[in-house]
C-alpha cells in the first residue's frame, strides 16, 4: 500500500484550451482520480465508503501552476496524505513531467469526512485513518521526488 501513490497521465488533445496548455479544471480532475486510485490502493474504494454511509467531500483546492503541460506529455501525478484530524485530512499532490523532471504544478486539497444521509462532517473512523498514513512534508521519499529546476531560457539576439 503506497503512503505516496503515482498516477500516471498522457495528456490527450481534449485537455488543451485556448492558450493551447492543458486546461485547469483537467487538473482539478486528475486530482480526483488521483485520489481515488489512492484510495482504492489503500483498501478504501467507492463501494467501501458507500457501505460504510461516509466519505469524502472537497472542502476547497489549491493548484499553483508552475510550467504548461501540452498535448502529448507523459505527466506524473503523486499524491499523499499530509494530515489528518477530526473530520478533516489534507492531501498534496505534485505533477511532474516524465521528460525532464520538471514540476507542472503543485496542489492541496482539504477533504471532509462527511456521513451521506445527514450531509453533515462526522469524526473520520479510526480505520480509515488507519489505511491513509501521514506523510511529513521532511519525509525522504517525499524528499526524493523534488522537481528539477527547469532550464534558464536564453535570450534572443
Amino acid at each position: 500500500m503506497p503512503r505516496i501513490h503515482l498516477h500516471r497521465l498522457a495528456v490527450a488533445d481534449d485537455a488543451i484550451d485556448v492558450n493551447r496548455h492543458v486546461n485547469n479544471l483537467v487538473y482539478l480532475h486528475w486530482m480526483q482520480d488521483a485520489a481515488t486510485a489512492h484510495s482504492t490502493a489503500q483498501g478504501w474504494p467507492l463501494e467501501r465508503y458507500l457501505a460504510a454511509g461516509a466519505g469524502w467531500f472537497v472542502r476547497s483546492h489549491f493548484i499553483e501552476y508552475l510550467q504548461p503541460a501540452f498535448a502529448g506529455d507523459a505527466l506524473l501525478l503523486y499524491t499523499w496524505v499530509k494530515g489528518m484530524a477530526g473530520r478533516t485530512s489534507a492531501r498534496r499532490y505534485l505533477v511532474l513531467r516524465e521528460q525532464d523532471g520538471v514540476a507542472v504544478a503543485k496542489a492541496e486539497t482539504l477533504w471532509v469526512f462527511v456521513d451521506f444521509r445527514s450531509g453533515r462532517p462526522v469524526r473520520i473512523p479510526p480505520e480509515v485513518v488507519a489505511a491513509f498514513p501521514v506523510v511529513p512534508d521532511d519525509d525522504a521519499e517525499l524528499a526524493a521526488l523534488t522537481p528539477r529546476r527547469p532550464a534558464a531560457r536564453r535570450a534572443r539576439s
